[in-house]
């Protein structure tokens, strides 16, 4: 009973500081154009590797761009292009789980053997092999995030409409001579929808860890874009002499997942939404 109330009580206070946390972070790098004190792709050897100043908070690179506007401006690509990657997945899975779970039959087989197709390889192998086919570049690991992202979703909204269908509501719907896309629509997506806040919290940390690991690997943005594991990639060369090229975006990319993960973990436990393994 105590350590129930201990983590009610701690959920309760993570939940508020997180979305804070996230709030801010979006605000600044939307507004990044306005706030960012340098350009970030301004080139300028003359002020390569400088130290923090008022000029530069964050110091400069080892091309004398500024730092702090090179965070400010990759948090936009890492963050704008996650939320694209979420919403995109989530409906192409929203969709196909659904219709597969009410449907079944022959149509539910062959979407899970497809779902399960998928499964059955480590994203991120198969994200690199997509990557590989459709070439480098922020587009193509968009598109490939997006093609093995879904089957997740697909998977978790067919096992809601699988067990909704067997409700007294659908059955009255389906004596009143509601069609199968208007039971879907009216009655099955309202009621799988709820936990959409849930999951992408806790998808999110996915997402932007996965685009910052392909920049890192130079298959994502390219160069002179700003992005978070690109910086890290640019920035390991001067591990030794200046760590703080990868130490600034890594901290960032730690911050943003952690605050996800944290937020997603709070609100899994106070509506029962399980995350992906």
């Amino acid at each position: 009973m105590i350590t129930s109330i201990r983590k009610m009580f701690i959920s309760q206070k993570i939940i508020p500081i997180c979305s804070i946390i996230l709030g801010i972070l979006f605000i600044v790098t939307l507004l990044a154009p306005w706030i960012a004190p340098n350009d970030p792709i301004a080139v300028n050897l003359a002020y390569k590797l400088q130290p923090p100043s008022v000029e530069f908070p964050l110091g400069t690179d080892h091309l004398g761009r500024c730092n702090l506007s090179r965070i400010l401006y990759g948090g936009r690509i890492s963050l704008g292009f996650a939320m694209l990657i979420f919403i995109s997945s989530l409906t192409i899975g929203l969709i196909i789980g659904t219709y597969s779970g009410y449907k079944g039959g022959w149509v539910d087989q062959v979407l899970m053997r497809i779902c399960d197709g998928v499964m059955a390889f480590p994203s991120l192998i198969l994200i690199l092999g997509l990557v590989g086919i459709f070439g480098p570049g922020l587009p193509q690991v968009v598109l490939a995030l997006m093609l093995v992202q879904w089957v997740y979703y697909a998977r978790m909204f067919r096992s809601m409409a699988l067990s909704l269908k067997e409700q007294n509501f659908i059955a009255a719907a389906k004596i009143s001579g509601s069609s199968q896309w208007k039971i879907i629509r009216n009655h099955i997506v309202p009621n799988v929808l709820p936990p959409l806040v849930v999951m992408g919290t806790l998808e999110m940390g996915w997402a932007i860890m996965d685009i910052s690991a392909m920049s890192f690997l130079g298959l994502g943005v390219q160069p002179p874009a700003a992005e978070w594991g690109a910086m890290i990639h640019e920035g390991k060369s001067y591990i030794r002499t200046n760590p703080e090229l990868m130490l600034y975006p890594g901290l960032m990319i730690m911050l943003v997942i952690v605050t996800f993960n944290l937020l997603g973990e709070a609100l899994s436990e106070r509506y029962s939404v399980k995350r992906r393994s």
